[in-house]
């Protein structure tokens, strides 16, 4: 039987591929055939995924860009297009947050957190989207949203109203390009390891510099996350190629959430003792069973 995940002789363009969710989206996508252009701000970041690619036994183009940058951001995807013909997936993964509450944010912030994080999906899907319908091949957009587009999120506004922006223009898009048969879908991650949740926010990936979960933060991501654990990059590289396969042929417009369980939570969390509570505030204890049943 054909191993529908393949995506042998594709071209994948992965923004803010160097670090993250880009770098495990790209690593993920070559093991499952794809070339793929690592668009990252970082030149050391991008070389070490490509050299993770090509061990995948497929094509890297290493991009050093940044995509707040309009005319930069244009290059890359002519680079792509004049390096491989075609662009089969593009990953709209950059983005980027600081926490400040909106009342202390100037509008220089506000105007970086929608160049990263919104402006740079709209000008990639544009350029991508007319490559492929040029090619005639159809094609999938996965947009990396966030969890923080479907809740409140103090500290967090502007970026929380970029997502969601992300997630509504994921519905439209799918609409609009149906009929060229490009498929657009977002995930929407939650807690997830990173260079920069683990302070390594510049230069070269090291975990080994990475800092440790204590005891006590393991504790507490046990009671947030109903898997238990915080989620991998690579596990939404996974998420990335099923909706970019053929597998997702009949899929589109979705949100996927990719986060262990946060979004359905809602707020209920794990006391110390293991029961469920909502927002560590009630007890709700399982009703014991009766005898028998």
């Amino acid at each position: 039987m054909m191993d529908r995940t393949r995506l042998d002789g594709k071209t994948a363009i992965v923004t803010g591929g160097g670090g993250g969710i880009g770098r495990g989206g790209a690593i993920r996508l070559a093991q499952a055939g794809a070339n793929v252009v690592i668009a990252d701000i970082e030149s050391s970041r991008c070389e070490e995924v490509a050299a993770r690619v090509r061990e995948a036994g497929t094509e890297a183009l290493p991009w050093p860009v940044d995509m707040m940058d309009g005319e930069a951001t244009h290059a890359m995807i002519a680079a792509a297009d004049e390096r491989f013909g075609r662009v089969d997936v593009l990953v709209n993964n950059v983005g980027g947050v600081s926490g400040r509450p909106f009342l202390e944010q100037s509008e220089r912030s506000w105007q970086r957190h929608i160049d990263l994080n919104l402006m740079s999906m709209l000008r990639c899907t544009q350029d991508a989207a007319r490559i492929m319908i040029r090619e005639g091949r159809g094609g999938s957009i996965v947009n990396v949203a966030s969890i923080e587009a479907t809740r409140a999120a103090p500290n967090f506004s502007v970026y929380a109203a970029c997502k969601a922006g992300m997630v509504s223009f994921t519905r439209t898009m799918a609409v609009e390009l149906a009929e060229y048969g490009i498929r657009v879908n977002a995930i929407t991650p939650d807690h997830t390891v990173s260079p920069g949740s683990k302070g390594n926010r510049a230069g070269p990936v090291d975990e080994a510099a990475w800092h440790k979960n204590t005891p006590e933060e393991e504790t507490a991501w046990k009671q947030l996350i109903p898997l238990g654990y915080e989620g991998d990059a690579l596990q939404c590289g996974d998420a990335i190629v099923f909706l970019s396969s053929a597998m997702a042929e009949y899929i589109t417009g979705i949100m996927l959430p990719v986060d262990g369980g946060t979004w359905a939570s809602s707020g209920w969390m794990r006391d110390p003792e293991g029961a469920w509570t909502l927002n560590q505030g009630l007890r709700f204890a399982a009703p014991a069973k009766k005898p028998g049943a």
